[in-house]
């Protein structure tokens, strides 16, 4: 059975005639005969009785609330998908991690609503493992992560890389390692960190690094927002280390002092993820073509 028969088959019931079918459908009358003998043969009863008023058998009369619903949802899905690649959406979905969303996305967000004001555009801060995986899942359109070539090796997956930036000792003002101008490796590895927590790359950044000077990684508390990594750092001898555009505020905070580590410098790498069909959405293009246009000057203000 294909759809084609039923629109002919359709057409016919509904206007008691294999001419008057065959100019809805755009084909010639002898199509639309061929048509209806194939789906009889094919179900093994009559559709129509052949009078001056071609009119529904039984059998037909059965069919026809059946058809009917099978054409209109095709004619449904062929609409939301034609729509869907003229950028009638309404919504585009975005997974990133905390210090995306808060220093990088922003001036993004503007310039999307100018271009695309019908769709509506969802940000959550996630960690990067659990964007990925809603990425994977279907439930956001975009992800914004720190890179781990085990989650986004895949063919379906399309990676874009944004920038690098280093990673920095935020602690309390009067810390001990506030004397340094740069901070040794061999001093930070003695301290309690206050870290992401699993499931966030950070965590497993600091923690390979850690392991290559052969030390343990002294998790004191884990947490998943800037403000309580400034709170808690501010109030004693705990430190954190953390990218440099989550210090952004830490920057301008008296109670609080950043420094930066001795070479090797840590650095991380921030890439944009999405799905190679999701690229050739109108909308989730022009979001990641702002994204990647945005790292400039994400690099400028870092």
């Amino acid at each position: 059975m294909r759809l084609e028969q039923l629109q002919a088959y359709l057409a016919i019931a509904e206007t008691g005639s294999f001419q008057a079918a065959a100019r809805r459908c755009g084909v010639t009358q002898s199509t639309v005969s061929r048509q209806i003998q194939a789906l009889e043969a094919e179900l093994g009863v009559l559709l129509l009785h052949r009078t001056a008023q071609v009119k529904p058998t039984v059998a037909g009369d059965t069919l026809l609330p059946r058809a009917r619903r099978i054409c209109q949802e095709w004619n449904q899905a062929t609409q939301e998908l034609s729509d869907l690649m003229l950028g009638k959406q309404p919504e585009l979905c975005v997974a990133a991690i905390h210090s995306v969303c808060s220093h990088f996305l922003p001036g993004i967000l503007g310039q999307f609503a100018k271009r695309y004001p019908e769709v509506q555009l969802r940000i959550t801060a996630l960690g990067s493992d659990r964007s990925l995986k809603v990425l994977r899942d279907g439930l956001v359109d975009v992800a914004i992560v720190m890179n781990n070539p085990l989650l986004t090796t895949s063919a379906e997956m399309a990676v874009k890389a944004l920038y690098e930036e280093p990673i920095e000792v935020l602690m309390a003002a009067q810390h001990p390692l506030s004397r340094y101008t740069q901070v040794p490796w061999s001093e930070v590895v003695h301290y309690h960190q206050v870290t992401f927590k699993d499931g966030y790359g950070m965590q497993r950044l600091v923690q390979n690094q850690f392991q290559q000077y052969g030390a343990e990684l002294k998790s004191a508390l884990e947490l998943n927002t800037l403000d309580a990594f400034r709170g808690v750092v501010r109030q004693g001898d705990l430190i954190a280390l953390l990218p440099q555009s989550a210090l952004a505020e830490s920057y301008q905070d008296a109670t609080l002092a950043v420094r930066p580590t001795e070479a090797p410098c840590l650095m991380r790498q921030v890439i944009l993820v999405t799905t190679q069909d999701r690229l050739k959405i109108p909308p989730i293009q022009h979001f990641c073509e702002l994204v990647e246009q945005g790292k400039i000057l994400n690099l400028a203000v870092a």
